[in-house]
C-alpha cells in the first residue's frame, strides 16, 4: 500500500505538462556522442513480447536485456531468477549508512545504478545513459506508475517500453504470479530449485496463518501507519497483501471514513481509539514513524495492544516474489497465534 504522503499524491496525478519532447532530442543527442550509449546488442533470443496490466502489448524484435525498475520490483524479479538483467533501480534502494534497505532484498545494490532513492527522485540523465529496453514498476491506480515522477513521465517513457502490474485490489498472490510471468518470460527459470523452495515456503506459510486463525479465533487485527499528525488505518478491501490475508481468515478492520482511493481512513491521534483491535500491524518503512517515535503519542500508549506490546512490523509494500512474502506471512501467522483478546 502507499504510504500516506505517497497515496495522496497518486489521487491528485493529472496532465503532465508539456515540452518534454526538446528535452528528450537534447539529452539523446548528447548520448549519443559516448560510444557506450549504442544500443544494446541484441541476446539472440528472438522476438518478444508481453502484455501488461494496463493491457498494453510490448512487442520487441529481441527479449529485453537492460531492465530498470523499482526497486522493490527489481528484488522481486531477482528472487525469480533474474541477475544482470537489473542495470537501473528507482525507490527506497539504500539507507543513510550505505547498507541496502529491506526493500532491496537480495539485490546487489552495488551492481546497479540508482536513478532515485526517495519518492519524486528519478534522474533522466542517469536512465538515458543506460540504454533502457525495459522499465518495470508497481501500479496501484489505473495508469498511475508507481515512483515515476508525473512531472518527467513524458520524457521518460519514450526512451523505453515499460512494464506496470496492478499492485491493488487484488490479492498479493496475483502480482506475485504476475512478476514471475515477467520474469520467466525475461529469461528466468521458474522450475529451478531456489524458486520452488521459496514457492513452497510461500504456500506453507499461508497455511500456518489459516491454522493460527483457527487455533486463536476472534483476534481482530489492524494494519495502520504513523505520521506526526496523523494516524492512517489502511483498507483491507485495496492493499493487495491485507487482501490476501483476509482471504485467510483474518479478521481485519475495515475502516469506514476512508480518502480518495480508499486506502485508508486518517485520523487524528486523539481518535486514534476509534477501532478496536487486539493486534496491531504497523507500517515499518522509513517513511512511517516507529515505536520508538510513537512513545511520545499518549493515546498510542494508551491502546490496548501497544499496552499488551501485541505490535508487529508490517512491510506495508511488500516484495512480490514468494520468497519476498513468506516471511511476512510467517510472521503473521506467529503474531496471531501469540495474541490475546484485549479490545
Amino acid at each position: 500500500m502507499p504510504d500516506a504522503l505517497s497515496a495522496r499524491r497518486l489521487s491528485r496525478r493529472g496532465l503532465l505538462a508539456a515540452g518534454g519532447a526538446a528535452t528528450l532530442a537534447a539529452l539523446l543527442a548528447g548520448c549519443g556522442k559516448d560510444d557506450d550509449a549504442k544500443p544494446a546488442a541484441s541476446n539472440g533470443s528472438g522476438p518478444w513480447s508481453f502484455t501488461d496490466d494496463r493491457n498494453q502489448k510490448i512487442d520487441a524484435a529481441a527479449r529485453p536485456a537492460r531492465v530498470v525498475a523499482f526497486t522493490g520490483v527489481a528484488a522481486a524479479l531477482v528472487d525469480f531468477g533474474l541477475d544482470k538483467q537489473i542495470v537501473g533501480v528507482f525507490g527506497e534502494t539504500k539507507r543513510a549508512d550505505g547498507t541496502a534497505d529491506p526493500q532491496a532484498g537480495d539485490l546487489n545494490v552495488e551492481s546497479v545504478e540508482i536513478l532515485g532513492n526517495v519518492w519524486g527522485e528519478f534522474s533522466l540523465e542517469k536512465y538515458a545513459a543506460l540504454r533502457p529496453e525495459l522499465l518495470v514498476t508497481h501500479m496501484y491506480d489505473p495508469d498511475a506508475l508507481w515512483y515515476v515522477p508525473d512531472e518527467s513521465k513524458a520524457k521518460i517513457l519514450p526512451l523505453a517500453p515499460s512494464v506496470a502490474i496492478t499492485t491493488a485490489r487484488v490479492p498479493m498472490t496475483k502480482p506475485i504470479e504476475r512478476y514471475a510471468a515477467l520474469a520467466e518470460s525475461l529469461g528466468a527459470d521458474l522450475s529451478a530449485k531456489k524458486v520452488t523452495d521459496a514457492k513452497a515456503r510461500f504456500d506453507a506459510a499461508s497455511e500456518a496463518v489459516r491454522q493460527a486463525v483457527k487455533a486463536n479465533p476472534g483476534i481482530k487485527v489492524m494494519a495502520c501507519s504513523g505520521s506526526p499528525d496523523l494516524f492512517y488505518v489502511s483498507n483491507p478491501k485495496v492493499s493487495t497483501d491485507l487482501m490476501y490475508f483476509a482471504e485467510l481468515g483474518v479478521d481485519i478492520v475495515i475502516p469506514t471514513k476512508l480518502e480518495a482511493g480508499d486506502y485508508f481512513e486518517a485520523l487524528s491521534w486523539e481518535n486514534t481509539a476509534k477501532f478496536p483491535a487486539d493486534l496491531i500491524l504497523l507500517d515499518s518503512r522509513s517513511t512511517a514513524l516507529q515505536p520508538k517515535d510513537l512513545a511520545a503519542k499518549p493515546t498510542w500508549q494508551q491502546l490496548p495492544a501497544v499496552k499488551t506490546n501485541q505490535v508487529t512490523p508490517w512491510d506495508a509494500v511488500p516484495r512480490f516474489s514468494y520468497a519476498g512474502s513468506a516471511p511476512l506471512l510467517e510472521n503473521l501467522a506467529t503474531a496471531i497465534r501469540n495474541a490475546k483478546k484485549v479490545s
